[in-house]
């Protein structure tokens, strides 16, 4: 393979040029595409009530990022508060967050190519003026309808809530059951309202949705009517399967996969993959599960080999997103590359490219 000026110029078999370097029998792949990662806001707010500096997180989650062989990345910034939070917390975790990676983007000090993805929790009190003053400011690449009310979708096993709701916040029990009775009172009446017009909102603006976390048919029929793109995180098999008989790109988690299932209790991305109606992996929470997950599912028949495999972190959320210039090793594509090693059964990052230029 030859690249030229930060493309992918020539494809071929035989010997390797003399200048060429040789990857002694390492995999060459596409740099890896992450559409759905809210792991810039772990290095932000690493403990609760603990912010870093902006820029210094910014600048390890990149480097992370890259080293996991991430050469795309959807940075998943959650527009949205409710009376449990503050609005402190939106400032510093959505607009911060953004000021700082435009900053990183002028400096040229970003490894990897960062684009937008906004998690809008519609239930809560200001997500249209938060996701309206967010979009005045910024490009925003892509939109999640999000509804983590306590008792549906993502959570309807309250148990589950209770666990990760206060593991997460810090909260007491009793705090954590005072929000779950607040939340389920007022949630299903402002996502009936609020989830309209944010869907206004991005068709208006030409920025694609996806749905969040779609369980029941009825949801899923919703997510068709407001002409959804992508489906992230089905919770059921019969979610999945409607969604993409409708044409929906489904996305499951990388780390359900490492894990051999859902933390919150739900279908398994691997039941998904073994049924042909998986699409995409998103590494969710932990970057590196994203090579991890697709090798791991190199073996399952109806994934297609390594090749579908590798499809599922790079050509498909490629074609999903808009992005016709990357995703594949072909000519004329973006020269974002990764060397791959194995050391046994896991897979390793040894070099990232990023348009043909050393980034880790």
């Amino acid at each position: 393979m030859v690249t030229e000026n930060g493309l992918i110029a020539e494809v071929g078999e035989g010997r390797a040029p003399e200048r060429g370097l040789d990857l002694k029998g390492d995999y060459l792949l596409p740099g890896l595409i992450e559409i759905h990662t809210d792991n810039l806001e772990a290095h932000f707010l690493p403990r609760p009530k603990v912010l870093w500096q902006v820029d210094s997180a910014v600048q390890a989650y990149d480097g992370q990022i890259a080293t996991s062989g991430i050469t795309t990345v959807f940075d998943s910034l959650r527009v949205g508060t409710d009376e449990h939070e503050t609005r402190t917390e939106f400032v510093t975790m959505t607009m911060q967050l953004a000021e700082a990676l435009e900053r990183a983007r002028a400096a040229g000090l970003l490894r990897v190519d960062h684009r937008t993805h906004l998690r809008c929790e519609v239930p809560t009190l200001d997500v249209l003026d938060a996701l309206e003053a967010f979009i005045a400011r910024y490009t925003v690449d892509l939109i999640s309808l999000m509804d983590h009310t306590p008792g549906q979708r993502q959570f309807r096993d309250l148990d589950k809530y209770f666990i990760y709701y206060g593991g997460k916040t810090g909260k007491s029990m009793d705090e954590v059951h005072a929000v779950v009775s607040h939340r389920q009172r007022v949630g299903s009446d402002r996502a009936a309202r609020h989830r309209p017009t944010v869907v206004e909102m991005a068709h208006k603006a030409g920025i694609a949705l996806a749905s969040h976390d779609d369980t029941t048919l009825e949801e899923v029929r919703e997510s068709i009517g407001q002409r959804v793109r992508i489906a992230e995180f089905p919770t059921t098999v019969e979610a999945a399967a409607a969604s993409r008989a409708a044409g929906m790109a489904t996305v499951m988690g990388a780390p359900n996969v490492v894990r051999g299932g859902s933390h919150s209790g739900n279908v398994a991305a691997v039941t998904l993959a073994e049924q042909g109606i998986l699409d995409i992996l998103s590494s969710d929470y932990v970057p590196g599960s994203l090579l991890v997950a697709a090798f791991a599912l190199r073996d399952v028949p109806a994934v297609g080999g390594l090749p579908g495999a590798i499809d599922l972190v790079t050509r498909n959320p490629a074609k999903a997103t808009g992005l016709k210039d990357r995703g594949e090793i072909r000519r004329g594509k973006r020269a974002d590359l990764i060397r791959v090693t194995m050391p046994g059964d896991h897979p390793v990052v040894r070099a990232v490219w990023r348009d043909a230029v050393r980034v880790a």
